[in-house]
C-alpha cells in the first residue's frame, strides 16, 4: 500500500474507535498483530477487552493532530480526551474529564497493522481524575 493508504487505515481505525466500533478497529489489524501499550501488550484477543473497557469507562476519544510515515511505519500524535463515568479496573469513577497527548507507532504489512506501540501520560490522567498514584 502507498503512504496515503496506510494513513487512511489509521484514520479509519481512529474513527471506528471513536464510534465504539471495535470490530471496525480490529479489521485494520492483521490476525497476528501485537499491540503494546501502557496497560500491557498482546494479540487482539488480549487488547480488545482493554479497548472495550476504555471506551465504556472513559468515553475515550482520539483526535489525530499529526501523522508521519517512513517506509512501513506510521507515527501518530493524538489529543486523547475522556470522562471516567464507570469503574475501571477496580477504581470507582470520579466523573471527571481528562485530556492528554498520546502517541502511537504503527507498523504495516500488506495494508494491515501488524504492530502498534502506544504511549500516553497515564500519571497525568490520574492526577486530572484526582486518583492517587500508587
Amino acid at each position: 500500500m502507498s503512504e496515503p493508504d496506510n494513513k487512511a487505515v489509521i484514520l479509519e481505525c481512529v474513527n471506528a474507535f471513536n464510534r465504539g466500533d471495535l470490530d471496525g478497529v480490529c479489521r485494520q489489524f492483521a490476525q497476528d498483530a501485537l499491540v503494546y501499550g501502557v496497560l500491557g501488550w498482546g494479540g487482539m484477543d488480549e487488547v480488545r477487552p482493554v479497548w472495550e473497557q476504555l471506551i465504556t469507562c472513559s468515553k475515550m476519544n482520539l483526535q489525530v493532530e499529526m501523522m508521519i510515515q517512513e517506509g512501513d511505519v506510521v507515527a501518530v500524535r493524538y489529543t486523547e480526551r475522556g470522562t471516567f463515568s464507570a469503574p475501571f479496573r477496580g477504581t470507582p469513577p470520579p466523573g471527571k474529564s481528562y485530556e492528554v497527548v498520546a502517541m502511537g507507532w504503527f507498523v504495516f504489512r500488506a495494508g494491515l497493522i501488524v504492530r502498534r506501540l502506544g504511549a500516553r501520560d497515564s500519571a497525568s490522567i490520574f492526577r486530572q481524575m484526582g486518583i492517587p498514584l500508587n
